[in-house]
Order: structure tokens, then sequence, then C-alpha cells
């Protein structure tokens, strides 16, 4: 008797604990939702990588729910309740651009890139989610290859072929009939001594005007004074 009691009691407690199971899963069920979409691989940036599928994971809120690549590149994170979520896709090798999936209690997506900058704009885009790869990380400064371009800009190089280029070039002006009649016009020799000599600018330049007159004319009177002098001494 009482074996039987003690087996009916535990049947019924195996019932209610499954009937509050199932009631729990249905209210789950019925608030929850799941978010989905595809990454497509990074085919734009050369090598073929066969490991990305599988070093790639999907965090929402950094990393309060996480999910993983099918083989197709598909993916579905279910049991999320309605709100507002940042989807990220972590991989080593690449960056794909964050979105943000907003629930509402009535189960609609509306998806929109992230923009910490500026909050307020609003760039939707289409769900399921679409994402491809970005840019490549490179974590290691590649190193510069030689160029010819290097080579002929060398300050060395063009000391060396300017000079060449220059008597090369020159002799080709000069033989122009209309270059030398130009030549000839500007009268070269003449504009050379119209010019002040340069002692003379800068003795004007450093000692105004009025001293630089006053030693010409001093240097003037020195001069004129000496023949009276040497007539002075043939008449002694």
């Amino acid at each position: 008797m009482k074996f039987v009691v003690y087996h009916s009691l535990i049947v019924l407690l195996l019932g209610s604990v499954a009937v509050a199971d199932n009631g729990v899963e249905e209210f789950d069920d019925a608030n929850r939702y799941a978010i989905e979409g595809k990454v497509y691989p990074p085919e734009l940036y050369g090598d073929a990588d066969l490991t990305w599928q599988l070093d790639t994971q999907i965090s929402i809120n950094s990393g309060e729910y996480k999910g993983f690549l099918r083989e197709d590149g598909t993916f579905v994170i279910s049991s999320i309740p309605s709100g507002s979520y940042v989807v990220e896709i972590i991989n080593p090798d690449y960056f794909y651009e964050p979105v943000r999936v907003e629930i509402n209690p009535k189960g609609k997506f509306r998806a929109r890139k992230l923009n910490y900058v500026q909050p307020s704009q609003v760039l939707p885009v289409p769900y399921p989610l679409k994402l491809k790869a970005l840019t490549r990380f490179r974590y290691f400064q590649q190193r510069e290859q030689w160029k010819i371009t290097d080579f002929l800009f060398n300050p060395m190089v063009l000391m060396m072929i300017l000079p060449l280029g220059i008597m090369l070039i020159l002799p080709k002006i000069m033989s122009d009939p209309e270059t030398k009649k130009e030549m000839e016009n500007l009268n070269l020799a003449k504009m050379t001594n119209e010019m002040p000599e340069f002692s003379e600018m800068i003795t004007s330049f450093f000692t105004g005007g009025a001293t630089a007159a006053a030693a010409a004319n001093a240097a003037k009177e020195k001069e004129k004074s000496k023949p009276k002098q040497s007539k002075k001494k043939n008449q002694n």
C-alpha cells in the first residue's frame, strides 16, 4: 500500500514539473525572437582564406549572446527578447561594420548602421542582415619595395642629370634664330654697365646714402689734390 502511495506521489510531482516546464517554454517562445543574417566571405581581398569561417563568430551586445556561422555563411541567434542590440562580426583578420538591430514588442525588426560619431544619423540596412568585409587588418607594416622613381628623384642623381640636360638643351635653344634675335635685343652688356657695383650697394645699405656720398666726395678731393702736390714737388 505504501509503495502505491509513493509511486502515485512521484508521478504527480513529475507531471507537475513537466507542466511547469512546458508553460515556461511556451512563455519564453512567445516573447523571444531570433536574429539572423549572412556573412559573406572576404573574396575581394586576394588570397582565399579557408579558415575565416571557423575564426568568425557573431557577438551581440559585447558577448551577451554569441553564435557561429554555418557552412553557407548564414547564422541564427535565437531566444532573444525584444529590445535594441548591437551585432558585431568578430574575425582576427577582417573587419566587418557593426549593425544595430531593434526588435519591438510586436516582433518587427529594423536594422541600421551603427554610428558612434553621429548617433542620431539613421542609415537603414536590409534585414535579414547581409554583412561584407570592409577591410583587412594590418598587424605589421609592409616593407617598402624598391621603385625606379626613388632612384630618379635621388638628390645626387638629380645633381648629375640636370647639368647634362642643360648642356644638351641650351645649344639647341641658342641655334634657333628667333632666340638669337631676342638675346641681341636684350643688350645684356649695356644692362650690366648700368647696374651699380655690388660694393657700393652694400655700403649705401649699411651706412646710408649721405655717408656714401660724403665718402665719394672725399675720394674725389683726394684725387684732385694729388696732381697739385706732384706739381709742387717738381717745382722744388
